[in-house]
């Protein structure tokens, strides 16, 4: 089969949809034989690429392995980064589970406050709208791809992920803004250090961090290696660090000229004309770039609901930016 791409995705100014699919063998032996076919569909995109029937996946795991390899050399191997064992897929190490069922028992963000707009419409603009960030950010090199893999998703209209399009916001930004970030650094945090902003607020104590451990300087405006696009490279509340960041070299701290520069950046990339809201069904797949994308993940009533999701993660290609670096999360190499 060849590949068709029709875009942008609904309601969306950026995204590519994969079609027809044949069903996901037929799509992985079709990447396999012409392994560019796909990367390039995906920097086309702005991104962003949606297949749907892909449902084969849920019977077959290796599928989504052998499609993960067609975007860069690395995949993560989520044995041998300390994630729990009972979060990794039992036969495919490279998968990760996302899912509200036990073992995993990993639970929704909370519904906005209040859940919708103020004329009625679904948010995704921060700070109405919370998790925005970008895969692993708080590593150096970060990852370049992710995967998502609907093996059971909820209904419609709760449990969607949200995109939004970094490269576009950047092009969107006033001249002097521009000026202001450019050359400007973020400082990223692993969660759950005593350094996300609602930890600083409380003053939650700050963990002592080892060498491999450390917040993680990242470029604001980050120019993708294979597009040559600029984006915002981002995250917000949870994934900056706001005892000794958001930013690099301005006023550190919650309520310093760096927490104001974060909001403004933030609501700016995160308006509608620069979101995707993407709303699942059973077998769809999501491939996202992370080096000019940002998501958040939405409620859903986890009460009542089974949810259960693949991801894999592809690392190799970061930019010139990040040339001979070692990986900042091993012990041994940030030693």
């Amino acid at each position: 089969m060849s590949f068709t791409v029709t875009g942008p995705l609904p309601g969306a100014s950026f995204g590519g949809r994969i079609g027809p699919s044949g069903g996901a063998a037929s799509v992985v032996a079709s990447a396999e034989a012409d392994p560019d076919a796909l990367p390039k569909a995906l920097a086309d995109s702005m991104g962003l690429l949606l297949l749907k029937g892909m449902d084969a996946i849920a019977q077959d795991a290796s599928l989504l392995l052998r499609l993960s390899r067609i975007f860069g050399p690395e995949i993560e191997d989520y044995r041998n980064n300390l994630t729990p064992l009972h979060m990794v897929h039992p036969e495919v190490k490279e998968i990760l589970i996302v899912s509200n069922k036990p073992p995993v028992s990993r639970q929704p963000p909370a519904l906005p406050d209040p859940p919708l707009t103020a004329d009625g419409r679904f948010p995704v603009q921060f700070p109405h709208r919370r998790g925005w960030h970008t895969d692993q950010s708080y590593r150096r090199p970060p990852p370049d791809v992710s995967l998502f893999f609907a093996v059971t998703p909820v209904p419609k209209g709760q449990g969607q992920t949200l995109f939004a399009n970094g490269a576009l916001a950047y092009d969107a930004l006033s001249p002097a803004l521009k000026a202001k970030i450019d050359g400007l650094d973020g400082l990223h945090t692993k969660g759950r250090t005593g350094r996300s902003r609602d930890q600083v607020l409380a003053g939650e104590p700050v963990q002592v961090l080892k060498s491999h451990e450390r917040s993680q300087r990242q470029p604001v405006v980050r120019t993708h290696p294979v597009t040559g696009r600029r984006a915002l490279y981002l995250c917000e509340y949870g994934q900056m660090d706001w005892l000794d960041g958001p930013f690099v070299g301005m006023e550190p701290g919650p309520k310093g000229e760096g927490a104001a520069l974060l909001q403004e950046l933030m609501s700016h990339i995160t308006q509608p004309r620069f979101v995707y809201v993407h709303e699942w069904d059973a077998g769809d797949l999501l491939i996202w770039d992370n080096r000019c994308l940002m998501h958040a993940a939405t409620w859903y009533d986890a009460a009542k609901l089974e949810r259960v999701m693949w991801r894999t993660t592809v690392s190799g290609n970061p930019g010139d930016a990040y040339a001979g670096e070692k990986k900042s999360w091993i012990p041994a190499a940030a030693d």
